[in-house]
């Protein structure tokens, strides 16, 4: 079995992790953009535009499914990826955890990118999943920027700002980009605080690497005896995993398998 995972930088490390922890035995494609990270800012037609050189990179390692490991890749560049690969490669976006955070009952904080805060996207989202709950939408300024290049005081930076943005009554946040579930426990040391009800943070990563496995039919096998291999392209060139990434246990759980090959 073979699981693709495209992001324009680091953010793919989560459902990549995931991916890991569910099937070992899986072999992994990253595809990654760092000539064009971040993404956020493009326009649709330039993102979409990169998003399909990525994807294209990582199919041509012939995997089983194609994860796209970044929001704001979902939102613009979906369609196109599933109209360029599918029925060959099934592709699987990824959605923040509004629904199932919502759930819970609230208050919601959404910490997501200044770009989807506030989009119709979201808001459709929020309509759809979180009709009479209280939600607030946090803009996290610089975050994504800061985890990509794990630069602690950025990353220190930017989820105090977020923080001082989230109510104080907020039970439930959702990482609305991918790059933060690297961070998530720093940004649950931030919003503690004498007061505060127990906190849940609510990712995608686990539930994208499930959706994966039920594309292609498989199932989890934790327990698998083999680890599978990994291979890492930047901008369609095989390499080994930028060395931010390796500050995240995410990236290090990767690294003894890319040294191993």
């Amino acid at each position: 079995m073979k699981i693709a995972l495209m992001d324009s930088g680091i953010g793919l490390l989560a459902a990549t992790a995931a991916v890991r922890r569910l099937r070992p035995d899986a072999d992994l494609v990253l595809s990654l953009d760092p000539e064009g990270m971040p993404w956020g800012p493009r326009t649709p037609e330039d993102l979409t535009g990169r998003a399909l050189a990525v994807a294209e990179a990582a199919a041509a390692y012939r995997p089983d499914a194609l994860i796209v490991g970044c929001n704001t890749a979902t939102v613009h560049a979906l369609p196109a990826l599933r109209t360029h690969l599918e029925p060959d490669v099934p592709v699987i976006g990824t959605v923040p955890a509004i629904k199932p955070a919502a759930a819970g009952g609230g208050p919601v904080a959404i910490w997501a990118t200044p770009a989807t805060t506030g989009s119709p996207y979201q808001r459709g989202l929020i309509d759809d999943f979180a009709a009479g709950v209280d939600v607030t939408e946090v803009p996290c300024w610089g975050l994504a920027e800061a985890v990509e290049h794990a630069d602690e005081p950025a990353i220190a930076g930017a989820v105090a700002a977020a923080a001082a943005l989230t109510p104080d009554d907020v039970t439930t946040v959702v990482l609305g980009c991918t790059h933060y579930e690297l961070v998530a426990d720093r940004i649950r040391a931030a919003l503690h605080h004498p007061g505060r009800p127990p906190l849940v943070l609510h990712g995608s990563a686990g539930a994208v690497a499930a959706q994966a496995l039920r594309r292609i039919g498989s199932h989890p096998a934790p327990e698998a005896p083999a680890v599978g291999s990994v291979t890492v392209l930047l901008n369609g060139r095989e390499s080994a995993l930028p060395a931010a990434a390796l500050t995240y246990a995410e990236g290090r759980l990767l690294q003894a398998v890319t040294q191993a090959q």
